[in-house]
């Protein structure tokens, strides 16, 4: 391995962590919609990692086809800031829209529930039409997860990774098309892997690290906000994405 590319490679490991660490967008929806959701560790990790593949193989590919078609590096870096403002709004657009969810479920969860003693015992219910309660009974998992909580959840995955494909990895493209450019496709891809693992191990990294810690708070008499706050976090990270220009 020459100097030039070991001074590449160097770099784009470099820059992937710092850029992944002052980027709140890379982590702070994962972690704070894990939180929400209760999602395991397992299916946290999982999300986290999709997305963050799509993240760096969205660029790549813009990377690959402008030089297909020709185009300065100058022009590509143009598109991908594009990319990127539309990626932060497609954040504000939807933790707002989230934190308007959970708003409303915090509200119609405090109407819903009952809280009374039978003698001794303290009794949860949920009242039913009419404004009559009704004792639980034993619940199945498949009850415990009914379709409708499916579909927002696949909602919820499928709107992330259509955000961070969306999103750019602005750093990729000058430290992948500068070997490119003089016929060194190979020092290129190593370059652009590289940058990828690093990328998506720091993102993966801070999410589980943030979500242990979370997962030692109690929220409490907050917990039924709990969807609200993780919406409000997110839609602030875009924000932050566009008046810092992170």
């Amino acid at each position: 391995m020459d100097g030039f590319s070991f001074d590449l490679l160097l770099a784009a490991a470099g820059i992937a962590f710092v850029h992944t660490i002052l980027g709140p967008d890379h982590y702070l929806p994962f972690l704070m919609i894990a939180r929400a959701r209760r999602w395991s560790r397992s299916r946290t990790l999982a999300v986290t990692v999709a997305c963050g593949v799509g993240h760096v193989l969205s660029s790549l590919l813009l990377a690959v086809v402008g030089l297909a078609l020709g185009l300065a590096v100058a022009r590509i870096e143009h598109i991908e800031g594009m990319r990127g403002d539309w990626a932060a709004w497609g954040l504000v657009l939807f933790g707002s829209a989230y934190a308007l969810w959970g708003i409303r479920q915090a509200l119609r969860r405090g109407k819903d529930i009952d809280v009374h003693a039978h003698g001794h015992h303290v009794h949860i219910h949920s009242r039913a039409m009419g404004g009559h309660h009704q004792h639980p009974h034993a619940v199945t998992a498949k009850d415990a997860e009914p379709e409708a909580a499916i579909s927002r959840r696949t909602v919820t995955f499928w709107t992330l990774f259509a955000v961070f494909v969306l999103g750019p990895c602005e750093p990729l493209i000058p430290l992948f098309v500068l070997p490119a450019s003089r016929g060194r496709w190979g020092t290129a891809a190593v370059t652009a892997v590289l940058f990828g693992v690093v990328t998506v191990a720091t993102m993966a990294t801070i999410t589980m690290a943030g979500l242990a810690g979370l997962r030692r708070v109690s929220l409490r008499g907050l917990e039924r906000w709990a969807h609200a706050m993780a919406g409000a976090v997110i839609a602030m990270s875009g924000a932050a994405v566009l008046l810092l220009a992170l």
